[in-house]
């Protein structure tokens, strides 16, 4: 009788460079993987080799490997001459989704061909423009039909009525943790804001990477931006009338598989919710949940979103909508931005998509600001699967091929 081969342990180089997540990466390979059948590698500079250079010492000639790093340091080169034998973790191009105005255009594409996407009705349309300097902003927003039509809208009404007034959202494309994010009804607020921001930046022989110390932005460097229909008053619950909305986390596998975990967590703003117009413009404790904005750390920020105070039959048909929009996200992105989103065969990508009207995919974890909400985020990392498995994403009204 022959003897049974034993495959070669799974070469797995995890350097994601991140003190908080590279250690759950860890702890999970090494609970799902029996001894001996992993080759972990952990060193630093192990990406920096290369994948070509790591698999020189094993005995097979094809190894398996496993690489899970920053996007910076990913060898893209070796994966896509490597498909059956090589898995990284994340797609080389995902610009349709992870930049805010990428994203605006693809909703917006794909909503004009399916109008009965899900998009349609779960994704407010966005006005998107670029501007270099504050004094332009005029000029820039030449071609948003949406955005001027409102402010006149608003002027003609006056402020009488402020329930009446039209309030919208404004968003750096590129900019994370909530940096740059205002509210604003008129050309005259809109124009303050990035005023406000001009004013700030330093002398040319002082500029760093494009963010100041606080919460602003440097619109020469960060020259895209969105603005997006506010939506007011958001779901409250009856016991903490604070804003919040979901975290749902979502594994992309290959081209193009899409899963969501059910477990997902509600993040709350650190103040109660008020009315756009009761507040300054860059008071944005009631209306921004990004966590990192609270130093502070608010009592019960971050909730398991299955223990909300809501109906079951609420909670449930929210998780249904958001599963139907994450599906159509990604189909969209893929359908009518292949130069933008380009899905590998061996590649898989760990995001989380946000509330029923979706802010935008992230492609990375977001770190805890302090250990007492750390476990929040470990779960869809380190805990056995739950009763309910994570559910492929999918239109709910599509039927399942035999």
């Amino acid at each position: 009788m022959a003897e049974a081969v034993t495959p070669s342990p799974l070469i797995a180089i995890v350097t994601y460079g991140d003190d908080y997540v590279q250690p759950l990466i860890v702890s999970a390979l090494q609970s799902l993987l029996p001894d001996g059948a992993l080759n972990l590698v952990t060193e630093p500079q192990a990406s920096n080799q290369g994948l070509a250079t790591m698999v020189q010492t094993s005995r097979n000639p094809e190894p398996r490997t496993l690489q899970i790093s920053s996007y910076e340091t990913i060898d893209f080169e070796y994966a896509a001459s490597h498909p059956h034998t090589c898995l990284i973790n994340s797609y080389m191009i995902r610009k349709a989704l992870i930049r805010k105005h990428f994203l605006s255009t693809t909703v917006d594409h794909w909503a004009a061909k399916k109008p009965e996407s899900a998009l349609a009705t779960h994704f407010k349309r966005c006005e998107a423009w670029e501007l270099d300097y504050a004094e332009f902003l005029d000029d820039a927003l030449v071609d948003a039909f949406d955005l001027r039509a409102s402010f006149a809208r608003n002027g003609s009404r006056g402020r009488a009525d402020e329930r009446t007034t039209e309030w919208w959202i404004l968003k750096p494309g590129m900019s994370d943790g909530g940096q740059g994010i205002r509210l604003f009804s008129s050309m005259e607020e809109l124009q303050a804001i990035f005023d406000e921001w001009e004013e700030g930046q330093p002398d040319s022989g002082d500029e760093d990477d494009g963010h100041d110390e606080g919460d602003g932005v440097m619109a020469s460097h960060l020259r895209h931006f969105i603005a997006q229909p506010y939506i007011h008053p958001p779901l409250l619950l009856a016991s903490d009338p604070r804003k919040f909305h979901i975290r749902t986390y979502v594994l992309c596998v290959g081209r193009l598989a899409i899963y969501v975990y059910k477990p997902m967590l509600a993040l709350f703003a650190a103040s109660p919710y008020q009315p756009p117009w009761s507040h300054a413009p860059n008071d944005t404790a009631s209306f921004l949940t990004n966590t990192c904005l609270q130093p502070d750390s608010p009592p019960n920020r971050v909730q398991p979103f299955w223990t909300l105070h809501l109906p079951h039959a609420s909670l449930d048909a929210i998780f249904q909508q958001i599963c139907a929009v994450t599906a159509d996200v990604f189909r969209a992105a893929a359908g009518v931005m292949p130069v933008h989103f380009q899905p590998l065969g061996n590649g898989f990508e760990l995001s989380h998509d946000t509330q029923t009207n979706p802010i935008h995919p992230d492609i990375k974890p977001a770190r805890p600001p302090t250990a007492a909400t750390q476990h929040s985020p470990q779960q869809p990392l380190t805990a056995p699967p739950p009763p309910n498995k994570p559910s492929q994403a999918r239109d709910p009204t599509a039927k399942t091929p035999s």
